[in-house]
Formats: C-alpha cells, sequence, structure tokens
C-alpha cells in the first residue's frame, strides 16, 4: 500500500521523473554537444573486464552486430560484431565498442537512468531447458545454498536497444545491470 501511495505521489509532483516525451527530445542539439574522445586505453584493454568477467562463463557485455558503418563526428565505426560495455572516466560515461577483446571505439553517453524493476523479467526469454538440465540447476542451487563457498555471484543482466531516428540519427541504449545509458550515432556523416 505504502509502495502504491508513493508512486501516486511522485506521478503528481514530479511528471518529468516518470514519464519523459520523446518527441521532444532534440538529439540533433544532444549529438552537436556530446565532445569527441579524447581518452585512449593502453594497448586497447579495458581495465575493468577482468573484473566483470571474473564470474562469468562467457562474456556478460551485449553483443552489437553492425552492418553499416555508423559515425559519431570524427569517429567511423566499422561493420562488424561488437561487445558494448558501459565505463566511466573522470566522472563521465562512455560506451566502448570492444572487438576481440579489443577497445577499437569509445563513443560518450548523453544520459543515464535506472533501469525498471521488472524490465529483464518482461524482455528477456526464458530458456527452454530438458528434465536434465532442470535437475542439474536445482542441484546446483541446492548446493549453493548450503555451502557458501560454492555459491556464485549473478552476472549482471543486459539488454540493449537500438532505435533509428529522424534525420539520419541512431539511438542506443545499453541496459546492463541495474543502469541503462544512452548514446546518439549518425548514419550518414555531416
Amino acid at each position: 500500500m505504502r509502495a502504491v501511495l508513493l508512486i501516486i505521489i511522485l506521478c503528481f509532483f514530479c511528471p518529468g521523473i516518470v514519464a519523459q516525451d520523446v518527441s521532444s527530445i532534440d538529439y540533433e542539439q544532444i549529438y552537436r554537444d556530446l565532445p569527441v574522445p579524447e581518452h585512449q586505453y593502453v594497448h586497447g584493454i579495458d581495465p575493468g573486464e577482468p573484473f566483470d568477467v571474473k564470474q562469468a562463463i562467457w562474456s556478460p557485455y551485449p553483443l552489437f552486430r553492425l552492418t553499416s558503418p555508423l559515425f559519431f563526428k570524427t569517429v567511423t565505426i566499422q561493420p562488424g560484431y561488437y561487445l558494448l560495455t558501459p565505463r566511466e572516466h573522470e566522472g563521465k560515461w562512455y560506451i566502448l565498442f570492444k572487438e576481440a577483446g579489443v577497445v577499437k571505439y569509445i563513443i560518450p553517453v548523453y544520459d543515464t537512468g535506472i533501469v525498471p524493476e521488472l524490465f529483464y523479467y518482461e524482455n528477456l526469454p526464458k530458456p527452454k531447458l530438458t528434465f536434465t538440465q532442470k535437475f542439474q540447476f536445482w542441484g546446483l542451487d541446492w548446493i549453493g545454498k548450503h555451502s557458501k563457498d560454492s555459491r556464485r555471484k549473478p552476472i549482471p543482466q543486459t539488454f540493449l536497444e537500438a532505435t533509428d531516428l529522424d534525420n539520419n540519427f541512431v539511438s542506443l541504449v545499453i541496459y546492463w545491470g541495474n543502469y541503462r545509458y544512452y548514446t546518439i550515432l549518425r548514419t550518414i556523416q555531416l
């Protein structure tokens, strides 16, 4: 009951926080205001990657397949497969486009937000498991509950949205754990 009352109060007093009108966003001005990143990583290695993949069997980053070039001012992102990783550098957020574990491109983030509570549950596909797979996962969960040494930390859930906008803009929204990161690119170079 308290949660419902809190949501109603937030909707009434802070309508801009709850719902944002997408048509009122000036993507061209946002694109012009974003600076081209000037920092580089030593040998193209992301220093935060070992901490992200320590508990994972496979890469926890969303995979982005690009079939035509995208542009961010003077940066041209060539077609290929990229792992998208959000990283903070000197108080600003950036999206790293990594290919074969090496940072190829760095694109700035213009906005961040919190992922809605049931977003991953509603949008990520549920795995179809056979009876033996279900039994195996049940056994691993049972062991994890009774043995503290064998507990595994869950890897962050991820999701990727790519939206084609007016005037040759492309919006990328990377969902990583509890946060989402917005960036904007172009399909033609200015």
